[in-house]
This record gives C-alpha cells, sequence and structure tokens, in this order.
C-alpha cells in the first residue's frame, strides 16, 4: 500500500526548513497577492504565479459571474487553492486580502472551481498511455529512470485512503481496515510522479485488488494484451494480483536468488508511486489524513480528481524534482498490503506466470 503522512497547517510549518518563513505582517497590507515573491506565493498557493494566471484563464468561462456582485474568477480560484493547499475552512484566501469572503462563499467557491478543473483541465492533464507513441514514451520514461525494472513497465500502480465525512447511504462501506471513513483512491503514475490515471469512486473498505479488477485501466491492458501488446505492464505490491499486464513481488525468496533481484528491482521501480502519495498529500493537504473532506464522496472524489491535476500543471511549470520538497520523511507511514486476488482466472493467472517466469529469466539470472 502507499504512503502516508502526517499533514500540518501552513500556518505552523514551513515546507523546507531551510527557507525562512513568509513575512506575514508585509503581505498582509497587499492587495494583489500576485505581488509576491513566487517562493511566498507557491507557499501559500502551490502554484506559480504565472501557473496560476493561466488556471485564471482556462477556467473564466466557467466561473465568469453575471452580476455585478460576483466573485472575480481570480478570487474564486485563489480561495480554492488557498483550501487544497491547507484543507482549511476558517482562514479563507479572503481575509488576507481584503475580500471579505465568508464560511459559505468560501465552501461555493471550492464547489464551482472543482468542478470546472474535472470539466476543463483533469483529463487534459491526466492522461493514460493509448496511443502507441505514447506508450512507446512511457517505456522510455521507465527504462530512463534511477531504478529501471525491465523494458514494457508503463506505470506503477497503488491505492491510497483520503479521510472523507461519514456519508449517509452505505455508511459502512466507507470505513476502511484503519477504522475511518475514506475512499480508497487508485492512482498510477510514472517515475518523475507524473499522474496516468486516478480512480476515486471507490468506499475505503474496498480492497486494492477489487478496485483494479473494477476499473477501465485494467480492460485497457487485458484488450491490448490480447490484441498482441505482450511487452507491456504495470508495477504493483503484493496486494494486487499477478496478471499478463500487472507484474507483481513474488514472497519470500532467498537474498541473492534470480526471484529476490526480481523482487528487489520491482520493488525500486515502483517506489515513485509510494512517493506520489506523499508528495501530493503535503502539496494538497485538504487529502490528507488530518484533514478530512467534509463532503459526499462524489464530490470528494472531484477535489481529488482535481488536486491530480493541478499536481501535474505544478510538475509541467516547474524544475525538475523540485516537487519533492512536499515530501516530509518524518511523517510517512506505511499501510499493510490487503490480499484479495480472487479476481484472477486460473487460465491468466497462468500466463502471466510463464511471463514472470521469462522476466527472471532474461533479466535476473
Amino acid at each position: 500500500m502507499a504512503l502516508e503522512y502526517l499533514a500540518l497547517d501552513l500556518s505552523q510549518t514551513i515546507f523546507d526548513t531551510s527557507v525562512q518563513p513568509i513575512n506575514r505582517r508585509a503581505f498582509r497590507n497587499m492587495e494583489n497577492p500576485f505581488e509576491l515573491s513566487e517562493k511566498d506565493f507557491k507557499k501559500l498557493y502551490r502554484l506559480t504565479p504565472e501557473s496560476t494566471q493561466e488556471l485564471i484563464h482556462q477556467l473564466d468561462g466557467d466561473l465568469r459571474g453575471s452580476r455585478i456582485t460576483a466573485l472575480s474568477t481570480e478570487k474564486q480560484v485563489l480561495a480554492a487553492l488557498r483550501f487544497f493547499a491547507t484543507g482549511c475552512y476558517q482562514r479563507p484566501v479572503g481575509e488576507q486580502w481584503g475580500i471579505s469572503m465568508s464560511q459559505p462563499s468560501i465552501s461555493r467557491c471550492i464547489h464551482r472551481v472543482t468542478n470546472a478543473i474535472n470539466k476543463n483541465l483533469y483529463f487534459p492533464n491526466v492522461k493514460f498511455p493509448m496511443t502507441h507513441i505514447e506508450r512507446q514514451a512511457a517505456k522510455a520514461t521507465f527504462a530512463a529512470a534511477p531504478s529501471p525494472f525491465v523494458g514494457g513497465t508503463i506505470g506503477a500502480i497503488d491505492c491510497s485512503h483520503v479521510s472523507i465525512l461519514a456519508p449517509k447511504i452505505h455508511e459502512e462501506s466507507y470505513v476502511n481496515h484503519h477504522g475511518y471513513h475514506s475512499l480508497n483512491v487508485q492512482m498510477i503514475c510514472d517515475p518523475k510522479l507524473k499522474i496516468l490515471n486516478v480512480n476515486a469512486k471507490f468506499p475505503g473498505a474496498r480492497h486494492d485488488s477489487y478496485i483494479w479488477s473494477s476499473s477501465a485501466v485494467r480492460r485497457v491492458m487485458q484488450r491490448s494484451f490480447e490484441n498482441g501488446q505482450h511487452n507491456m505492464f504495470l508495477i504493483g505490491d503484493s496486494g494486487y494480483p499477478l496478471e499478463p499486464w500487472l507484474m507483481t513481488p513474488l514472497p519470500n525468496q532467498p537474498a541473492g536468488s534470480p526471484k529476490f533481484r526480481y523482487n528487489e528491482a520491482l520493488c525500486k521501480s515502483r517506489n515513485p508511486v509510494e512517493r506520489l502519495f506523499g508528495v501530493l498529500k503535503g502539496m494538497w493537504r485538504c487529502l490528507s489524513r488530518q484533514r478530512t473532506l467534509l463532503y459526499e464522496p462524489a464530490f470528494a472524489g472531484k477535489i481529488v480528481n482535481g488536486c491530480a491535476a493541478l499536481h501535474n500543471i505544478y510538475l509541467a511549470h516547474t524544475r525538475e524534482n523540485v516537487v519533492e520538497e512536499f515530501l516530509e520523511y518524518e511523517f510517512l507511514e506505511y499501510e499493510l498490503d490487503q490480499h484479495d486476488n480472487s479476481t484472477t482466472t486460473t487460465n491468466s493467472t497462468s500466463v502471466a506466470k510463464r511471463i514472470q517466469d521469462r522476466l527472471i529469466t532474461n533479466f535476473f539470472t
């Protein structure tokens, strides 16, 4: 399972302890947050000023109000970004910039901006490789990673829990194995932590393998395999079933053996998806365990999608590896793998086992 970590409020913790805190007295007197330095702006809103302006422009058609008294698109986007960044409803951006926005107004901004991001920016920014060119590029990205597995890898998969308010309908199905209400969110990423796919539709009591068996990506991978694309697979942990298009570790292998080396390479190569959840919840703290989303499951899933799109937008506008500043290692916490692999057929498993054995023979013997 994925990494979780303790998220602290921005007003109490600075991500990089070597960086001096924001001069809050100075920026409190500013009328325009875009007058802040890029470093201070990103501490508040996570994105760069330039990418935030681009975001405002892209969402303007959905957010522009018809009433004279309506909030501007800029103010709505900044209010929503501040919520995504902190998960806090009590200190909205309006209090900082003289907008005088009430908590209900902040809530409306969150809904409108989240829906607009899902409508306009999610699919352009979160894309699973579908074409031959895209898949070759994905393979090349994994092959060039610091800890490559074997040729053919196009993504690393895992799930992580996002805490939500107890829903009124089927409440018990959202109680996860940790004992709190959540969505069990499946994500696939590349070695650079770019998100390739999100599935935020399932309640916390569902096992990772069940979510995978029901996902559109699995159907895409299976169809591709049946159409002759055999050198293409995802990599996952032991909570997932071994399939021809999904490679997983082998349990209890003696140190130094070919199967042990296979496990070691696979685990190192899938490490980015574990880091991804730590980074994502550090950047957008509304998703952290300490910032329960006070929304019904469907809208909470939209917030997850929106944060995933914003994460990829951040990556596209920043220098390589700077995203790791949001990963606070002292608060990382491993979840136990969940074993529920009953969805895999005997025939599929035997084919997958032959592929796995061939990889071990060709690359680790």
